[in-house]
Order: structure tokens, then C-alpha cells, then sequence
């Protein structure tokens, strides 16, 4: 993981869209970094969906993400797919 990076957002988003799409990257790092509570990532998954409803969208963003940080928002969505309700998800990066 770099130090520094930007997140990718999109100009046309509203203030608050913009919020919503920060919270799940931040809760992605917080995943890698020292882990985060299914239930909450899954909330936060599904406000960004409502942002970028598009799946092409979500991956391009996710891909994006993933190059600037070296974390990835699929893999901690299919992560949650394993973890039972309230557990804790954490994903151990190989690259670092």
C-alpha cells in the first residue's frame, strides 16, 4: 500500500454521494489494516451501491481503487460471504 493516493470519485456526485462512497473506502482499509464488522462493511457496500448502481461502474471504481492502494473492495465483499452475521472480517494481504 502506498502511503499517499487519492480516492477515484466522480465529479458529478453529490456532497453527500461522495461521503457515502468515502465510507466504504475507508471501511476497505480498515478491513486490511485491522479488520471490520460484517454487518457494518455490508451497510456501507450498500449505500455505495445506491451511488453507483452500476455494476460496470462499481468494478471500474473498485479496480481504480485497488490500483492506488493495493486494497480491494471485491475482496473484502466476498470475504463477507464467508463470515457468519457479526463476525469480524479481516483480509490478510499477501503483497505487503
Amino acid at each position: 500500500m502506498q502511503d499517499s493516493y487519492s480516492y477515484p470519485l466522480d465529479e458529478n456526485w453529490t456532497q453527500d454521494e461522495i461521503v457515502k462512497v468515502i465510507d466504504l473506502y475507508n471501511m476497505v482499509e480498515k478491513a486490511y489494516e485491522s479488520g471490520v464488522n460484517r454487518e457494518e462493511f455490508l451497510q456501507k457496500y450498500r449505500s455505495f451501491q445506491q451511488v453507483v448502481p452500476m455494476m460496470m461502474e462499481q468494478k471500474r471504481l473498485d479496480k481504480e481503487f485497488e490500483l492506488e492502494s493495493g486494497y480491494s473492495i471485491y475482496q473484502v465483499f466476498k470475504k463477507c460471504r464467508t463470515v457468519k452475521n457479526n463476525g469480524k472480517v479481516r483480509i490478510q494481504n499477501e503483497n505487503r
